[in-house]
């Protein structure tokens, strides 16, 4: 199994896991805030039927300190409301008043109006009579119930920027120690590679000095080959550090590469180049050929017996990029794998390491400032890459109408 695939299945399995935790801590808190809610409204059942009582026995000096002492410990906000709309609030704010008469405190007659229509929302009422009239009372959800209610979704959500900061400080660490490890293995490999290709190009100097052998063909490849490995050297020695980009005719970059590229492809794959001939970008060469190098091996690998590549390089005036497809009549890739095909490791073939598409997308991306995406592909019938990079326009544009075949 691909570890990029294990590594999305323990997500999944860790974000299923924190839910069941989030929803189990939510029931237990919803637990208690069910049983708060049945207790408080035993209370205001008590408070009502002490109100009553005092009403009833308001001459009762005796009883009347025993009520006092039971609405004392019983501190809920009550409002008992009388058929003419009167109002009788207790255990609210004692700074405020509806009386506009009372000079020594707030007049706010609508704040009692407001809590009363919260207390009809949140709970029925409890009816009761006295001298013949029907009163009744109302009551709202105390403050700790209230905070009670709030709290498992302020844990939860706590918790989850704590996670959430966690996983990208670890993801940048790890980002960041794998960035590292990449940085030493190309500069040591770069390293490595100078020794073998200094004696390979002695080798072929000796060669031709001793078997007169200037204009053999097989020698002339022999130096295409070894100067291709000075450009793969340098590729590499250029990782982890700053490339210095310069201004480039995009068609003579991409046609170079082909030019080298096709003659060591199958001689069934036909290779065709499209598009704007003169349009410029700031490019690193061999990097950017690098880039062409693993669209066109992935295409080549895509095509099966015979088929197509082309690169079709486009310029687009009003935002001054450079569009570069490169399309092919292989195998094509399911839509649910043109974002995954850039992950490290992803592959489709039994010996590859699955790295090309995403060192190409740090290429262009990381030191190119560009955009690389599969613009579309079609099970079958084949793929087309896009590559967006800015144009450096140092010229009088011209109409364009085709570029040859090129192979």
């Amino acid at each position: 199994m691909n570890p990029y695939q294990k590594k999305f299945r323990w997500k999944v399995f860790l974000l299923v896991f924190a839910l069941v935790i989030g929803g189990a801590s939510v029931w237990y808190s919803n637990f208690f805030v069910r049983k708060m809610e049945r207790e408080e409204a035993l209370q205001f059942q008590l408070r009502v039927k002490v109100l009553e009582k005092q009403m009833q026995m308001y001459d009762n000096e005796e009883l009347t300190d025993v009520f006092e002492t039971i609405k004392k410990n019983n501190k809920m906000a009550v409002i008992i409301t009388k058929p003419d709309g009167a109002l009788f609030p207790d255990g609210l704010d004692s700074t405020k008043t509806f009386y506009p008469t009372d000079t020594t405190r707030e007049y706010d007659s609508l704040y009692f109006v407001k809590q009363l229509a919260k207390m009809k929302e949140q709970h029925p009422p409890i009816s009761f009579e006295f001298n013949g009239e029907k009163l009744t009372a109302y009551y709202k959800d105390s403050f700790i119930l209230t905070q009670l209610r709030l709290f498992p979704y302020i844990q939860l959500g706590v918790i989850a920027l704590f996670l959430g900061m966690a996983y990208v400080a670890f993801s940048s660490a790890r980002s960041a120690e794998q960035d590292q490890v990449w940085v030493g293995m190309a500069k040591e490999t770069a390293h490595q590679l100078g020794t073998p290709i200094s004696s390979l190009m002695a080798w072929v100097e000796l060669i031709k000095s001793r078997f007169n052998a200037e204009e053999d063909s097989l020698v002339a490849e022999m130096e295409n080959d070894i100067h291709r490995l000075e450009i793969i050297t340098d590729r590499f020695s250029k990782i982890g550090s700053k490339p210095m980009l310069e201004d480039h005719i995009v068609y003579i970059v991409v046609k170079n590469f082909v030019d080298y590229f096709k003659v060591r492809t199958s001689e069934k794959i036909n290779f065709v180049i499209t598009g704007d001939t003169q349009v410029r970008a700031m490019l690193s060469i061999p990097l950017f050929d690098w880039v062409i190098e693993n669209l066109l091996k992935n295409a080549a690998n895509a095509i099966e017996n015979e088929g197509t590549i082309t690169i079709n390089i486009i310029e687009h005036l009003t935002k001054e990029e450079v569009f570069i497809d490169v399309s092919d009549t292989g195998k094509g890739i399911s839509k649910t794998n043109w974002q995954r095909v850039f992950q490290p490791g992803y592959t489709t073939r039994k010996r590859g390491w699955g790295l090309g598409l995403s060192l190409t997308k740090r290429i262009i991306e990381n030191y190119h400032s560009g955009e690389i995406f599969v613009r579309h592909s079609e099970i079958g019938k084949g793929t087309t890459f896009r590559i967006i990079l800015k144009s450096s326009i140092t010229y009088e544009p011209t109409t364009n109408t085709g570029i040859p075949r090129v192979g």
